[in-house]
């Protein structure tokens, strides 16, 4: 079926308003699809911004956009205003190293990684990987916006290997060409135990926790702030907290406007979502954002036992 030349129109603006433009189902802070959070990871990991559509918003332009393409599923990833492809096409070419190509991303050549663990954090860390299969070791990740992870994984072709306080350190080459005098620690935090990552380099506004008891004063308390429900639509509908919105891609694309002090809170059904969400805006600049500890669950477990635990 021909586009007609309103939906060409629209589609060509969508692709030209920003280098990297991805179509995709939900919005980078909760993706509704498994696809779609996929390739936002990537990208995550590639460039700290890109623009985005959510399909499950406009139904002309998600047919449309399948037609122009000639390509049959969501999500779909154009550069430069040129088709790159969908999931599989995005996972082959990140994985080759064409993608980032594309991206113009470079490393530093001879760059080597400079990691210190402390004891406190070595001890953590021998303990976390007691039990781990014989073949996953521990890792390091550090994305675009400077967001980190350490996790316990398989390991990968390529991969960069260092050494501290003993212990053995996996990462990706791009977050071994961005981990430069990185210091990782342990710290206390209302979940307990956790691990903190400085990066020198890197000044992103930390995101502060805030219980659902604070939250609640807040609330009875008529105070002004942007508060968001980062879950899916179908989570939502079985149960919510009075005062907060879906964060949809115009909702998101709205708060990116506001000014840089504006108080912004996520929750999600336990915290881990609306973390995401939360860091995802300290690293475009807001000063004030909190992710609520415990998400809903906790909400309903110690504020209001007539919203839904599911």
């Amino acid at each position: 079926m021909a586009l007609d030349e309103a939906t060409q129109k629209q589609l060509s603006t969508l692709i030209g308003s920003s280098p990297v433009m991805l179509f995709m189902k939900g919005n980078p802070q909760a993706p509704q699809c498994g696809f779609s959070a996929k390739v936002v990871s990537i990208l995550n990991t590639l460039v700290p911004e890109y623009g985005t559509f959510d399909v499950l918003s406009d139904q002309t332009v998600r047919e449309g956009i399948k037609e122009l393409s000639s390509w049959p599923t969501i999500p779909q990833l154009y550069i430069r205003g040129e088709f790159v492809g969908g999931c599989d096409i995005i996972e082959e070419t990140y994985a080759s190293g064409e993608l980032q190509s594309m991206l113009g991303i470079e490393l530093r050549e001879g760059f080597e990684p400079s990691v210190t663990i402390t004891d406190a954090a070595a001890e953590a860390l021998r303990q976390a990987a007691a039990n781990a299969p014989p073949d996953q070791t521990l890792h390091l990740g550090i994305d675009a916006s400077y967001q980190t992870s350490l996790f316990i994984g398989p390991n990968a072709p390529e991969e960069v290997e260092i050494e501290s306080n003993g212990l053995r350190l996996r990462m990706d080459r791009l977050t071994a060409n961005r981990a430069e005098n990185i210091t990782v620690d342990v710290t206390e935090s209302p979940q307990g135990t956790a691990f903190r990552i400085h990066i020198p380099n890197a000044a992103i506004p930390e995101v502060g926790q805030i219980s659902v008891q604070e939250l609640k004063q807040k609330l009875d308390a008529g105070e002004r702030f942007e508060f968001f429900d980062v879950r899916s639509p179908e989570e939502r509908a079985t149960a919510s907290i009075s005062g907060a919105r879906l964060l949809t891609q115009e909702e998101s694309t709205r708060l990116e406007k506001l000014p840089k002090d504006t108080t912004l809170v996520f929750h999600c059904h336990s915290g881990g979502r609306s973390q995401a969400a939360a860091e995802h805006f300290a690293a475009l600049g807001f000063s004030n954002v909190w992710n609520l500890t415990g998400g809903i669950d906790a909400w309903s477990l110690e504020v209001d036992p007539e919203v839904p635990r599911y």
